[in-house]
């Protein structure tokens, strides 16, 4: 099985994946990893799919920070690309079925698996509670568009990113899967500039959820969040990642106390994202109490 993204020999799951596949009595326990720089051009992308395709023993990949980068450059390579796939742009996995290479967008599934661990499921109805999204690609829109399709919907999700694109992007996601056009905000931000972060948290009621999508703390350092940034009262704060050096955790978790937060970091992303991922390249059923006892096992190497 492969692993796409930047420094993929950093990730727990070389040391987990072993354990899951005695767990799940898969065919491998070998992970093999792929890693591409942030600003690979697209043959270095479709050689990659070229080399997945055209391996036998290669079973399929998940694709970790270059999951819009390969939708664009490399889709037309696949045999089939699911609907959330084409819905919103990008490629988190990718498996094989006979002689078909199948492309998946799991990153929806994921972040609802995840965010109903912890968000209570009346959350926004009963607090008034609105939404933060601090990045705008893959995982940022993949989170939108869980919270778009939630029962309880919060009342505004504000989504800003540094790059003007990945804010289209993410527009043109919502428009074509018929998000009400006044359910998200998309606010450009600059480094340079840091208002918009602040008025944005200045603004969210108390109890909101903030989210750090942007993958800063893990591939690269750095936050989103600039120095003195103020998160919401009684908020529910999550960081996407799980591992790098995590500075957006560390600055929630130095705020915790006084402003009530629910600190939430990503681990169990981590866990969801590549049960899901398995299951889908390997074909086995993933029940709650078998992510369970896969949770259970990766815990020795957390």
């Amino acid at each position: 099985m492969g692993f796409v993204g930047v420094t993929t020999g950093s990730s727990s799951i070389n040391q987990v994946f072993p354990s899951w596949a005695e767990i799940l009595g898969l065919p491998t326990d070998r992970l093999v990893g792929h890693d591409l720089p942030l600003n690979a051009d697209d043959e270095r992308y479709r050689d990659l799919v070229r080399q997945i395709r055209d391996d036998p023993a290669h079973l399929g990949a998940l694709v970790t920070t270059h999951k819009l980068r390969l939708y664009d450059a490399a889709h037309d390579l696949f045999d089939e690309v699911d609907d959330f796939a084409r819905l919103c742009g990008e490629i988190s996995s990718i498996s094989k079925r006979g002689d078909k290479l199948l492309a998946h967008a799991k990153d929806p599934l994921t972040a609802g698996l995840a965010a109903e661990e912890f968000l209570p499921e009346d959350h926004f109805a009963a607090t008034g509670a609105e939404v933060v999204c601090l990045g705008a690609g893959g995982a940022g829109t993949a989170l939108v568009w869980y919270l778009s399709q939630r029962e309880d919907r919060p009342g505004k999700i504000v989504c800003t990113d540094t790059d003007p694109g990945r804010l289209a992007h993410l527009r043109a996601v919502a428009e074509r899967g018929g998000v009400p056009a006044d359910l998200v905000e998309y606010v450009p931000a600059t480094p340079a500039d840091p208002r918009a972060v602040h008025d944005l948290l200045r603004a969210a009621p108390d109890w909101s959820l903030v989210v750090n999508a942007t993958g800063l703390g893990k591939d690269r350092p750095g936050s989103p969040l600039p120095p003195g940034a103020r998160l919401p009262r009684q908020g529910y704060v999550w960081e996407f990642n799980y591992r790098g050096s995590l500075e957006f955790l560390h600055q929630a978790r130095a705020q915790a106390a006084e402003r009530g937060l629910t600190v939430v970091d990503g681990w169990r992303y981590f866990i969801h994202g590549w049960s899901q991922a398995i299951a889908e390249i390997f074909d086995v059923p993933m029940d709650p109490t078998t992510v369970q006892r896969l949770s259970a096992a990766a815990e020795a190497v957390r």
